[in-house]
Formats: C-alpha cells, structure tokens, sequence
C-alpha cells in the first residue's frame, strides 16, 4: 500500500507587502542582445520565447508559499538598466584573491565573466587533449552549438519561474563546460562572475558530465561593496550522466547592495554522484531555488551549505530532493550563523516519486542566532508516495551557548575571540564535509569577518 506523507515544520511569519513593480522589456532589446553576441539563431528563438514567458508571468508577492517570507517591495525591474547587456564595458577586473586556485595548485582552465569582455585561460594541455570543452557560454553556443542546444534548458526550464525566463531572455555572460565520456578530469575548472555597475544583468552555467566521466569545477560570484542597487539573476544547470561524477563548489560575495535570485538544478542520471557545495555570504537579498533530481536507479547526491548574514541582510534558500528512480540517495546539511538585524529561511522538501522504493534522504537545517534581532526560519518537509524508503529530516535554531564562551574565557581566551572559537565549533559538521581545503579556508575567512564586530549586535 502506498501512502503519502507531508511534514512541514514553520514558525509563523508577519505577511510580506507586495512586490516589486514589474519592467516591460521589449523584444527589440532581446534580439539587440543576441546580435552582440553574435548568437546562432535557435538560441535568438529561445530568447524570444522566454521573453513571451517573462511577460506572461506575475511577479511573485505575498500569497505565493515560495516567496510568502521574502520581500521583493524594494526591487523595482523598471528602473534596471538593460543598456549595457551584451556589449562589454569598462569595469575593473575582479581583485587577484579571487582568480587564484582553491583547489590544488592550478586551474584546468579558468573563464572570467562579467561587465568586460571574457578572459578566458586556456584548458590544461591534458584536458584539451582529451576533448574537454570550457568557454564563455556565447563562443560556445557559437562554436559548439549543437553540443550546447542539445542541453540548454534541459534542467531549468524557463516556464520554472519570472526570474528563470528573464535570465533565459535577457542572460548575457556565463559560462559552458563539457567532459566527454569515460574522461577523468585531473584539474578543476574555475569561473567566476563578477559586477559592479547597477542595473540588471544575466548569468548562467550549464556544466556536463558525459558518462563514466569526472569532474571538478569550482564558480564564484562577487562583486564590490558599496556599489548601486542591482539585480543580479542566474541560472545553473549541472548534468552528470550514468555513471559520472561532478564535484561542484559555488561561492557567492556579492555585494551589499545586491539583489540575487536564481534557478539552479541538477540532474544525476543512474549511478552517477553529485557533490554540491555551497557558501553564501553576501548580497542585500538572496533567494535561490536549489533542485537535485535523482533519475536513475543509484544514482547519489550530496548537498552542503554554508551561509553567514550580518546587518540587515535576507538570505532565502528553497531546497528540493527529488528521488525520481529506486536506490537513490540523498543528504542534504545547511547550516547558518545570523548577526544584526538579519534574517535566513531555508525551506527543504524531499520527495518520494511512485516506484522509487529503497529512497534514503535526509535533510537537516541548523541555525545559530548570534543577536536578539535576527532571525532564522527553518521549515522541512517531506512528501512520499512510495513504499520502503528511508527519509529524515531535522531542523534546529538556537542562541551562542553561554557555558561555553564562559568556559573559554575562564581559560584566559577574551569574549569575543571565545565567541569565534564556538562559531567555528557550529560550523565545523560543514567544515568536515567539505573535501577541499582552500574552500574551507575561504569560508573560515568569511566567519572572521562576519565576526570582526561585536557578536552582541
């Protein structure tokens, strides 16, 4: 007998006001966009149809469950400037911290994007040998378009939502990585985006792994501090094929006056694994939409996060496990430290598709309040129709335990470096998670800065 079971754990929230006001972005400015990249037409035609789509879509307000805890009412898409997509600017480079290695000693090759013309370091003789591709997402769909048409949009559908389809009409910079089957991938490949202006701009990844083969790539977005108000809207699309394995760490800085939505969705074929890293400390605003589908019997993923807000930041994370084959497996840890005035949500569902029996998920949500006005909604949930599977999930939000700072500093430590230490305590499940040592020194770095001032708030 099959049943279906649907846990959901929340602490009531006060209803959001209504959102932003909408922008009227006309077809003339799409295909302007597409001939600056000098796009192949298949690709002008989605931009078109996502554009149709965009404007079809409402914008999300209060009464959408998805969005019913985050606030759009300060973001006004009318007053986003569409002037500079597609046509490169004048922006500085990113600082040198950010293009060096985190994993190992060297990149297998490295794409730069943003408001300038790509760079683009080229592949490790090794990888080019081996028939790996790795390029600014507009000179792939140029010189390997059927390769990337073949898989653009296959995980993230622009009909997803407003923000899917306004990256899929307007997207101008990103990136493309391909392995080919049975290649084992030596040295990771890099990307990073990075922004200053205001305005809107567009981003997106589509990453493949061919079967039996292997990958590592890391992606970074950041910007500034300080710069104008901006919306910065991405998608991300990872496929490991049978039998693959992709190892995916995303790093996200962004500045204090950004605003950043995305799509992001991977799909793990049969006995394929997926390991997904994330760190989230910047932006004015974040909300993404994490999906893991697991299509095929075997098949595994594993998602870590890692998030920090300070001041008056809003930190929106909307998880989705998917067991769509039997024998899959999923795990799921997301764990958060609040200072200030700042808010997290993570909202984590893990579903259970008829026929997938011998599913094993888990999810778990961990939030540590580091000042009486922050605040950390944590809300699981599971829906499962079929029978014999194993699902879990938990969530936690909790204060600095006093004992221990006191028992620190009885031993000499002075309060707020005590402090740190039982922060770095917290994360520390993450931390070992975590196989790369470079990205876990980037986020111990983050936990340092975070905690530079008073942790009392």
């Amino acid at each position: 007998m099959q049943e279906r079971v649907v846990i959901r754990t929340e602490r009531a929230g006060p209803r959001m006001p209504a959102a932003a006001k909408d922008a009227a972005y006309s077809v003339a400015q799409v295909e302007s966009i597409a001939r600056g990249q000098g796009e192949p037409g298949w690709l002008a035609d989605r931009r078109r149809e996502a554009l149709r789509m965009y404007r079809e879509m409402p914008l999300p307000v209060a009464s959408d469950e998805a969005w019913r805890r985050t606030d759009l009412a300060g973001l006004r898409l009318d007053e986003l400037d569409l002037n500079a997509l597609g046509v490169p600017g004048r922006t500085r480079r990113p600082p040198a911290d950010l293009l060096k290695p985190l994993l190992g000693k060297a990149h297998g090759g490295q794409v730069v994007f943003g408001d300038f013309e790509p760079a683009v370091t080229p592949l490790a003789p090794a990888l080019a040998a081996q028939g790996v591709i790795f390029l600014p997402f507009a000179e792939a769909a140029r010189s390997h378009g059927d390769l990337v048409q073949r898989y653009f949009g296959e995980a993230v559908n622009p009909a997803e939502g407003k923000f899917a389809a306004l990256v899929a009409a307007v997207g101008d910079v990103g990136a493309f990585a391909y392995v080919p089957k049975g290649v084992q991938a030596e040295l990771p490949l890099h990307s990073v985006c990075w922004t200053t202006p205001s305005g809107l701009r567009g981003w997106r990844l589509l990453v493949v792994v061919d079967e039996g083969a292997a990958l590592t790539y890391v992606h970074e977005n950041a910007s500034p501090a300080g710069s104008a108000a901006s919306l910065r809207a991405g998608v991300v699309e990872l496929i490991a094929q049978q039998g693959s394995t992709l190892r995916f760490v995303e790093l996200q800085s962004w500045g204090d006056n950004v605003w950043n939505i995305t799509h992001e969705r991977a799909q793990v074929h049969e006995g394929a694994t997926l390991e997904w890293i994330f760190g989230g400390t910047g932006s004015r605003l974040t909300k993404t939409f994490t999906t893991l589908d697991l299509l095929g019997a075997g098949a595994t993923g594993r998602m870590s996060g890692f998030y920090f807000a300070d001041g008056h930041q809003h930190l929106d994370h909307d998880t989705q496990q998917n067991h769509r084959a039997p024998h899959t497996t999923s795990d799921l840890l997301f764990k958060g430290a609040l200072k200030g005035h700042s808010r997290s949500v993570w909202q984590g569902m893990i579903f259970v598709a008829r026929g997938a029996e011998k599913a094993d998920g888990y999810q778990a949500n961990r939030n540590l309040i580091l000042s009486k006005n922050a605040r950390a909604d944590s809300i699981p949930g599971l829906e499962i129709l079929a029978d014999d599977v194993r699902c879990t999930h938990g969530a936690t939000v909790g204060q600095l335990d006093e004992d221990e700072v006191f028992y620190l500093m009885t031993r000499g430590i002075p309060r707020p470096e005590a402090e740190r230490v039982v922060v770095d305590g917290f994360f520390d499940t993450i931390m070992q998670r975590i196989p790369f040592e470079g990205v876990r020194r980037r986020l111990r770095s983050a936990i340092d800065a975070k905690m530079g001032a008073s942790v009392r708030g």
